[in-house]
């Protein structure tokens, strides 16, 4: 296969630099999502928010902005490597699904061999970022590896992938924490419980624009498993996640001030629900996309319990 020609996926954002880049740039681009900037704030918000949920007690030094710049990095690779990993596995699927059709690997724009080239330079830039953390968070970055391994074929073998995927993007959460704190405690578990079970909530959410071609393929999803009655399943989802961000809150004796915040933060994720369609998966999308306001406020949250 040759770089001869470029495609763009299906739910890319329209006219991105991306579609300005070097031609023969842009399939590894859109290999790594870089035309879909979501899935980076995904992954970079969970480790800002374990940051700011280690320094609640004490304040926000300038250490800060550099494990918060490093995460941003890492967020990025990673992103891009996981991205990459899952269309090597999932190559012949994506060929028959709709939407993921157009994927670089799918379409025949990169090939196998090359593909595997360039995850193993993003995952080298991924271990660079790490090993600039203390110890103990070098060893739990290190933990994720098999969470990450398995995750494309948890849609082959469960109708939890979101469950798995929500484990894997959130470990972010106890990485920065013990990076800042040097220990795990209560919090942080209360946090990185909280933030699987949104991801649960918003991926459900994503899934659905996929539902009837991965009925075809035989992928499964908590999106087919619910159905119709997904919303109701989101809404579950998103009330534990509200329950142990106050847990988490509580627990660093966060001022109650921050309960205004917080409030902001709960409406706008539980506003999700209420715009929700399972038939309009172009609005799916949207919503699913609303996440990076919703991680946003919970970071400003988080950041106003630092200070008070």
């Amino acid at each position: 296969m040759h770089l001869n020609f470029d495609r763009r996926v299906a739910d890319s954002i329209p006219q991105t630099w991306v579609d300005r880049a070097p031609t023969a740039l842009r399939p590894f681009l859109r290999l790594a999502r870089y035309d879909r900037p979501i899935g980076f704030w995904l992954l970079a918000l969970p480790c800002w928010m374990g940051l700011l949920l280690a320094r609640a007690e004490t304040g926000l030094g300038w250490v800060d902005l550099y494990y918060a710049i490093l995460f941003a990095i890492g967020a990025i690779a990673m992103r891009g490597a996981g991205c990459t990993y899952n269309d090597i596995i999932d190559r012949d699927l994506d060929a028959q699904v709709a939407r993921t059709a157009d994927r670089p690997l799918a379409a025949g724009t990169v090939s196998l061999k090359q593909a595997w080239a360039f995850l193993g330079g993003q995952a080298l830039v991924g271990l660079i970022v790490l090993v600039q953390l203390p110890l103990i968070a070098i060893l739990t970055g290190l933990g994720s590896l098999v969470l990450v391994a398995a995750y494309p074929f948890m849609k082959r073998i469960t109708w939890w992938p979101q469950a798995w995927l929500g484990l894997t993007f959130n470990w972010g959460v106890p990485v920065a924490y013990v990076a800042a704190s040097g220990q795990f405690d209560l919090a942080v578990l209360a946090l990185y419980a909280s933030c699987v079970f949104w991801t649960l909530g918003y991926d459900t959410i994503y899934a659905h624009q996929d539902s009837e071609d991965d009925a075809l393929v035989g992928v499964r999803s908590t999106a087919r498993l619910f159905g119709r009655h997904s919303p109701i399943w989101v809404g579950g989802f998103y009330a534990l996640t509200t329950l142990l961000v106050g847990v988490a809150l509580y627990l660093v004796n966060a001022a109650p001030l921050a309960a205004i915040a917080f409030a902001v933060y709960a409406a706008h994720l539980f506003n999700q629900i209420r715009l929700m369609d399972t038939d309009d998966g172009a609005g799916c999308l949207k919503v699913f996309k609303s996440n990076r306001e919703t991680g946003l406020l919970l970071c400003a949250t988080l950041a106003l319990v630092t200070i008070m």
